[in-house]
């Protein structure tokens, strides 16, 4: 069962039902397959085979979409990634990826440019870009001159690359197979409770997993895609309401956006009943807000990664805000003795309430099989079949995991372990904090101290305050604490909304020191 296969069991389900939206374009499920058989032959017209890998570089257009399913019914791979990035950027990607075409649009002709000066790849472009050797327009025209060859394709194939962000190096190329994603969107429908002819928002970047479970939960339930290329909280507010959105799955800065916008509550989100967050830890606060604020019938924390999909999910975050939940529907996890050295095997159990590394069971059908090309990675990461996330976490007496942070950003301040997550949680409570971010900076005594970076609700809070607040809260050891306030204008984050705690750490912000506390 290969995934264009799938989309075309939807299609005959439900032909006329809406498919994909995008402003004023609108396609059912008929039409649009219709144009994805005219894509799909447009591009075998330029050589591209089965397991030939094309790159992608532009917005959450409809046309990504379009082309999505067009390299799927020709069994080549798609690859996404991140528009914004530079042309050494691009050009490492196309080189390792060894990309037979790379598709793009304005917002990345430049880059895109630059980096394909010295590499043999075919440019389409979209939106009549400049440059590209054949547009969109001439794709659909090749195709409608020439029979789609449908190859025989296996559900072991490789169907997607993601690039993950290289936060440590050069990106890693993370190859799926048509089972893993079919297994992952399976997950996904489950889990979030979705049913046919939900709608949701293409808001996720595409070249992310959360972009990828949208996409596919929607095609398999006859759901409708709106598509929205450029953000903006008050953006999402009108097409939540227009188009009677169902259910949505985000990173945390968006649902913080969007109940947070001055406009909230200008708009009727009465069909909004479905809720779902990943890619980042979301603060008590702010999931009592969106309880209050959304009143959704299904709210769940998914835990998981690029490499394996599903973690954990909870669905009962009422009960217990922030909790990472229990295994999801494939899978088996574990918290192990956190060690440097990686010598830990998946037997080193820790035991409940004591923090460790949490690794997840490579048996899962949503799970990679390793990285592209890289076994020095695989070897950092894949151990005795099970895949080392680099995540610090907890079971609790339940039985439910809580994730605490990355072994990377545990703060160690004269011995003392501490979590940035359990520090946000308190700060981000105060009524005059719009945003909190908390990291460890070097110290001559300490070894890091505990830094506190906050964007202000209000611009009377002083840090002097915030100290007071973390004394009095009964939540915090007073080695805890900040030791340091830094009032930021924003949090530096990565497009899909996690938090940049290197770039706090390296001083790339935008920001004065307000307060730091002696001893």
């Amino acid at each position: 069962m290969d995934l264009a296969t799938m989309f075309e069991f939807a299609v005959k389900r439900y032909p006329d039902a809406i498919a994909i939206v995008q402003e004023n374009v609108r396609f059912t499920y008929a039409r649009f397959d219709e144009e994805i058989n005219k894509l799909a032959a447009g591009l075998q017209t330029l050589g591209i085979e089965k397991g030939d890998r094309v790159l992608l570089v532009t917005k959450n257009r409809w046309e990504m979409v379009a082309l999505y399913w067009a390299i799927q019914k020709i069994g080549a791979v798609f690859t996404p990634i991140n528009f914004r990035l530079m042309s050494h950027e691009i050009e490492y990607c196309l080189r390792d990826s060894e990309a037979k075409a790379i598709v793009y649009e304005p917002a990345s002709k430049d880059e895109v440019l630059k980096a394909t000066k010295d590499v043999s790849v075919k440019k389409i472009g979209l939106l009549n870009v400049e440059g590209a050797e054949v547009s969109y327009k001439e794709l659909l025209r090749l195709g409608e001159e020439k029979n789609l060859i449908r190859p025989q394709i296996d559900m072991d194939d490789i169907c997607l690359i993601l690039y993950t962000s290289g936060t440590t190096g050069k990106p890693k190329g993370v190859p799926r197979s048509h089972k893993n994603e079919y297994g992952a969107a399976v997950a996904h429908i489950l889990q979030n409770q979705y049913v046919t002819g939900e709608s949701t928002l293409g808001v996720m970047p595409l070249y992310h997993t959360m972009g990828m479970r949208s996409l596919l939960s929607m095609a398999f339930l006859n759901g409708k895609l709106v598509m929205t290329p450029d953000y903006s909280p008050k953006k999402l507010l009108e097409e939540i309401e227009r188009e009677k959105i169902t259910c949505a799955y985000l990173v945390p800065t968006i649902y913080h956006d969007l109940v947070n916008h001055p406009d909230f509550t200008k708009h009727d989100l009465s069909s909004l009943t479905k809720l779902g967050y990943a890619g980042a830890a979301m603060t008590t606060s702010l999931t009592k807000e969106i309880f209050e604020k959304l009143n959704p019938k299904v709210f769940v924390n998914h835990y998981g990664c690029t490499e394996v999909y599903t973690f954990t999910t909870c669905n009962y975050l009422d009960k217990k805000p922030g909790c990472a939940g229990k295994p999801g529907f494939h899978q088996d996890i574990r918290v192990v003795k956190v060690d440097p050295n990686k010598e830990v095997g998946p037997d080193d159990v820790v035991a409940p309430n004591v923090p460790g590394e949490i690794i997840a069971n490579l048996s899962s059908i949503e799970a990679f099989r390793g990285y592209w090309k890289r076994p020095d990675a695989n070897k950092k990461a894949i151990r005795q079949g099970w895949y080392f996330t680099g995540d610090l976490g907890y079971f609790d007496e339940d039985g439910d995991l809580y994730v605490v942070g990355r072994v990377d950003d545990m703060i160690i301040s004269g011995g003392e372990n501490i979590h940035p997550l359990e520090v946000e949680d308190v700060l981000s409570k105060h009524p005059k904090v719009y945003e909190v971010a908390v990291a460890g900076l070097p110290d001559d005594h300490w070894g890091q101290i505990v830094t506190a970076f906050i964007v202000k609700a209000d611009p009377t809070l002083t840090a002097q305050e915030l100290d007071q607040y973390c004394r009095e809260s009964g939540k915090l050891a007073n080695f805890k604490r900040p030791k340091k306030y830094i009032f930021v204008k924003e949090i530096p984050k990565s497009p899909v909304g996690k938090i940049l705690r290197r770039k706090l750490k390296n001083g790339e912000y935008d920001g004065i020191l307000d307060f730091a506390l002696e001893g």
